[in-house]
């Protein structure tokens, strides 16, 4: 079993900036890449960001690129969502999650967190 925790959600102006954590435990498989999805009030939960556990290749959605950076400390099994620049369209819960290798499809990711709530809004 894979257990997930994120946390560092919170209220913040646009423009500004937080830094999201997951942290990761449990039976990691080498080949499970960790995922930042996030879903907005009436709208589908989408992949945000995401990074292999293996050779560290990022993925971002086009809508966060440029201002979200995704790193990981694979001696704690964390990994960190650093957002800049940040817009009331970012307003979500970001879930962390774990199961796969890289992908942008939500429902193939198999161990979620519970989630924190980001909200941008002056």
């Amino acid at each position: 079993q894979v257990q997930i925790v994120e946390s560092g959600g919170g209220l913040v102006q646009p423009g500004g900036s937080l830094r999201l954590t997951c942290a990761a435990s449990g039976l990691l498989l080498d080949y499970y890449a960790i995922v930042w999805l996030r879903q907005a009030p009436g709208k589908e939960r989408e992949v945000v960001s995401c990074i292999s556990r293996r050779d560290g290749s990022t993925y971002y959605a086009l809508s966060v690129e440029g201002r979200f950076t995704i790193s990981k400390d694979n001696a704690k099994d964390m990994v960190y969502l650093q957002m800049n620049s940040l817009n009331p369209e970012d307003t979500a819960v970001y879930y962390c999650a774990t199961g796969r290798p890289c992908g942008f499809e939500p429902d193939e990711y198999d161990y979620w967190g519970q989630g924190t709530q980001v909200t941008v809004s002056s």
